[in-house]
């Protein structure tokens, strides 16, 4: 039996993405260090038969927001997925 991903962010450096099926939110660092922690948030939107999402939104958010966003989405049913640019 597979355990589902924890619904907390990653706290780490590396680019993470969800997705709810129809869209896909990417979690970029952009500045990580001990004072300032930065990402940049991605949206894009699944359309069929195309390889890879339409790109929609670009943002840049503090870890704060950024940890918050990722909570409201994985509360609304949104999953772990892997690359999708």
């Amino acid at each position: 039996m597979s355990q589902d991903p924890s619904p907390l962010p990653p706290y780490t450096s590396r680019t993470w993405w969800l997705s709810d099926g129809r869209a896909v939110l990417r979690f970029r660092p952009v500045r990580w260090d001990y004072y300032s922690q930065r990402l940049e948030i991605i949206s894009g939107e699944l359309l069929p038969g195309e390889p890879i999402p339409l790109l929609k939104h670009r943002r840049e958010l503090s870890r704060k927001e950024a940890v918050q966003l990722w909570g409201e989405r994985r509360k609304q049913g949104w999953r772990p997925c892997p690359p999708q640019w």
